[in-house]
């Protein structure tokens, strides 16, 4: 009675060894795992960011990349109802052109700019949210090593009255 069991079982074991492998590269499977997790972040921190109704505040936000300056910062972002107030250098205090941030301007933009690098698929992308507010506090994009990343830091954030 045991032989006909231990028969097949060692049936069914070699035709598992033999199955073919998933046609699917692992790389794409991960990567629409990682998209599909920072999608599902995105939603719950924006979600969040919306139920707080904060339209006026104020950020300062540092780029980290090979590229020009004023686009690096640090810069101090205001927001009065919903709109860009002022873009400044954090160490002069002098205007910046706010075209050169206009992705980077407001928080909803930051969701913006986190949901076309989800959807592009192209970029590596790492997101870290604050807690309390849903805003995006470190947003990485690319990579740096390649010269081809921009890893965005936003600090100081705080609600105005």
């Amino acid at each position: 009675m045991r032989l006909p069991i231990a028969i097949g079982a060692i049936l069914v074991a070699s035709l598992t060894l033999n199955a073919p492998v998933i046609s699917v590269p692992p790389t794409h499977g991960a990567k629409a795992e990682i998209n599909n997790s920072n999608l599902t972040q995105l939603r719950i921190n924006r979600q969040l960011w919306n139920q707080k109704k904060i339209n006026n505040y104020r950020y300062k936000l540092s780029n980290n990349c090979f590229c020009l300056p004023d686009f690096r910062g640090p810069v101090i972002i205001e927001v009065r109802n919903g709109i860009t107030k002022s873009i400044t250098n954090a160490q002069t205090g002098k205007r910046v052109d706010p075209n050169l941030l206009q992705q980077y301007s407001t928080i909803p933009k930051l969701f913006t700019l986190i949901r076309n690098t989800i959807n592009s698929g192209e970029s590596e992308l790492t997101v870290v949210y604050n807690p309390q507010l849903g805003y995006p506090t470190q947003i990485n994009i690319g990579n740096l090593a390649a010269d081809a990343g921009v890893f965005t830091t936003i600090s100081n954030f705080e609600v105005l009255h």
